[in-house]
């Protein structure tokens, strides 16, 4: 096999505070042609800081870079320059970043973006127009997007995150490249979306020949496409071998705690094992785990039973959120976009019930509707035998109080100007709960101490902290109110599976002790089973599936819920 990329000895710093602090510590890894290196860790674990120092995109005021060799392509690139890296970058190494929406311009179509990189990279001095468009367009076609011509034409908020993506890849294609990496490219998107970028990712390499670096913290989505996995940690590489080695006989407990801390298909556990308990011995293998947390189908009986034998908290009937498509000069309705289309469940008091499906099928408009932040076509919510849609202005304020949600993206839903003591204190505030500031700031200090926190954090703000940390304040912020339903959009998508294993057991410790009720909206069908006492499965903005959790994924009726739980990305258990 022919060597496109080899890196010896990397060792990567950044200057905080007048002070050198190393983010990756001598590490080593090669990238062969028609193969795929999978890079696998933890946030913070140096993945995606390798890599771009390996581009050299990091900023050289803030980062030291050092290395006995970086060979690209027989060259070694590691004492290239700017200008000499100009040539390199796109040409024979390029780099699908993280997330798209950030990394596309706002303000410029998809097809003029693609088209600049084209011109970019041929150093064209005379437009081309015609020719560079043809090109944007055998690109789009060669990565499915669904009509190239008005995907050329629109801006990127008006595509999914899948289409997104697929705009990204094509821009990272524009000049064939010899190595390609991969930075988190499937990260919160659907399970049908991500299958579909993983094969399309796997036919470009096997058409172009390509080497890839494919960076991700999910083990599932590894096993769909690496050939060999480095595992890093704290900025080394504690585990390096073939995919089939690493997932089914790891020897690192970093690697074991990385597998065991996803939710398994084939049995329920009480709760998920994480990373730390693994570094520190309490756990060794898959069968203590079973031994001592798994949860047997009589103990789950026992408690659906006493479960189902109470009034529904919450009554959803015939509910239709429906949006308005206006054209013309006079803005007539001729359609309307059916988000909620007659939808019909019950919740029940201490019940998780789980709502998955692909982006765009209703989940998050079905939850806000629940609440009433979003105002219903039709059909009726009640809330404790109340119909919410009757309420009043203070009953609504009442019911806001009950009934909390925790929304998927952890950093834009706290405020970077207020201390996160001020945030978690402001819902107390404005509903008159402890009116007294020190008992508020008491009852704070208390609220972090239960979601993991430390209460001298009060006067912190939201960019000190990690991304799940931000999320566990905003739980503490949902809890802060006391509610009796909370409904979690998303809310653990955009974390990293050790963080998320500690925050889905968290969320399931908290249920415990303050009864609460949730419904758990996500895509990832594992970590749905895993919360969810029963599942609803939406498609289209209708209900195609609800069922118990176990007896839905072992025995799916519908060819909708058949197809996602097929799409899971190993779609088997990792620990054997």
């Amino acid at each position: 096999m022919k060597s496109l990329l080899k890196v010896k000895n990397l060792h990567v710093s950044f200057c905080r505070e007048s002070k050198w602090q190393e983010a990756v510590l001598g590490i080593d890894f090669e990238v062969f042609e028609g193969k795929t290196l999978g890079v696998v860790g933890e946030s913070g674990s140096g993945k995606s800081v390798s890599n771009l120092a390996v581009m050299q995109l990091l900023d050289r005021r803030k980062s030291r870079v050092e290395s006995d060799a970086i060979i690209l392509d027989g060259n070694d690139i590691s004492r290239y320059s700017d200008d000499e890296m100009t040539d390199v970058r796109g040409k024979k190494i390029a780099m699908i970043f993280q997330e798209p929406m950030t990394s596309l311009n706002p303000v410029y179509k998809c097809g003029f973006q693609v088209m600049e990189a084209i011109s970019e990279l041929q150093n064209s001095k005379t437009p081309e127009p015609q020719k560079h468009k043809e090109k944007v367009l055998e690109l789009f076609r060669k990565v499915l997007l669904p009509n190239p011509e008005l995907i050329f034409d629109k801006y990127p908020h008006e595509l999914s995150g899948g289409q997104k993506q697929r705009v990204m890849i094509a821009m990272a294609l524009v000049s064939n490249p010899k190595v390609l990496i991969a930075d988190e490219p499937t990260t919160a998107l659907d399970v049908t979306v991500q299958k579909e970028i993983l094969k399309l990712l796997r036919d470009l390499q096997r058409e172009n020949g390509m080497g890839m670096i494919f960076i991700t913290h999910d083990l599932g989505v590894v096993s769909e496409i690496a050939d060999d996995v480095i595992v890093m940690n704290k900025g080394v590489v504690v585990e390096k071998g073939t995919t089939a080695d690493i997932l089914n006989n790891p020897q690192h407990p970093y690697t074991r705690g990385l597998i065991a801390c996803r939710p398994p298909l084939s049995y329920r556990l009480e709760r998920l094992p994480v990373v730390k308990e693994f570094l520190d011995g309490v756990w060794r293998d898959e069968q203590q785990i079973m031994n001592e947390l798994l949860v047997t189908d009589e103990v789950r009986d026992k408690y659906h039973k006493e479960l189902y034998s109470k009034e529904p908290i919450l009554k959803v009937e015939n509910l239709k959120t429906w949006y308005p498509i206006r054209k013309g000069v006079f803005g007539r309705t001729c359609d309307y976009v059916k988000s909620v289309d007659d939808v019909s469940f019950e919740v029940y008091p201490g019940e998780t019930l789980g709502l998955v499906g692909e982006s765009g099928c209703g989940k998050t408009t079905l939850g806000r509707s629940v609440l009433r932040l979003v105002e219903p076509t039709s059909g009726s919510v009640f809330f404790e035998g109340r119909d919410v849609a009757k309420m009043s202005v203070a009953e609504l304020r009442e019911y806001r109080k009950s009934a909390q949600i925790i929304f998927q993206d952890p950093y834009s839903s706290l405020n970077p100007r207020v201390s996160i003591g001020e945030a978690i204190a402001e819902p107390m505030m404005v509903h008159g709960i402890e009116k007294d500031a020190k008992r508020r700031r008491d009852s704070v200090c208390r609220l972090l101490e239960e979601v993991g926190l430390e209460a001298d954090y009060y006067r912190r703000y939201p960019h000190e902290f990690s991304g799940g940390q931000r999320q566990r304040i905003c739980i503490a912020r949902a809890l802060a109110l006391n509610p009796k339903l909370i409904i979690c959009d998303e809310s653990v998508s955009a974390l990293d599976v050790s963080v998320q294993a500690q925050v889905l057991n968290l969320l399931n410790r908290l249920k415990k002790e303050f009864h609460f009720t949730y419904i758990f909206i996500s895509h990832d069908l594992s970590v749905v089973r895993f919360m969810s006492d029963r599942v609803v499965v939406m498609y289209n903005g209708k209900i195609q599936e609800l069922n118990e959790a176990d007896a839905l994924f072992n025995n799916p009726q519908n060819d909708y819920t058949k197809k996602l739980i097929a799409a899971l990305p190993g779609n088997r258990d990792l620990l054997k």
